[in-house]
């Protein structure tokens, strides 16, 4: 496989990666967010915890950067195919902690969480995806 191959292989998994991130936020926002809040006081502590969340994913994106730096030094060797195979592994792994503050968020819509903490933590779930995205001038 071509290095332009991989490449639009890894994009086209962040897509469908921010669509699953989000997906579950909006579909339960939208069938269960003008129902009635379960236990409203918990609200507070599930932004807080999505919030908290985001900071999980600094493992994670330690090791994505290595295995970057990593993939970037075996360009044009015989170790190329293993490093992207590495790179793309890290890279499913780390996408999991990203989505973290969303799939928190979908949950906090049944204790009734208001819109704007809901988007904050979609949208920081975005950001953290946005990190993992393969940078232009590798490969």
């Amino acid at each position: 496989m071509t290095r332009g191959n991989v490449r639009r292989r890894l994009a086209l998994a962040w897509w469908w990666q921010l669509f699953l991130t989000l997906a579950p936020l909006f579909v339960v926002n939208g069938f269960f967010g003008s129902a009635e809040p379960m236990i409203p006081v918990l609200a507070m502590p599930f932004f807080i915890a999505g919030i908290a969340s985001m900071f999980l994913s600094l493992k994670p994106f330690g090791a994505y950067k290595h295995a970057l730096i990593a993939t970037q030094k075996s360009l044009d060797t015989p170790e190329e195919p293993a490093a992207w195979i590495k790179l793309a592994a890290v890279r499913r792994s780390a996408f999991l902690v990203a989505g973290l503050p969303a799939w928190i968020a979908a949950l906090a819509v049944f204790v009734g969480l208001e819109a704007v903490p809901l988007s904050l933590l979609a949208f920081s779930s975005v950001l953290l995806l946005y990190l993992y995205r393969v940078p232009r001038q590798l490969g």
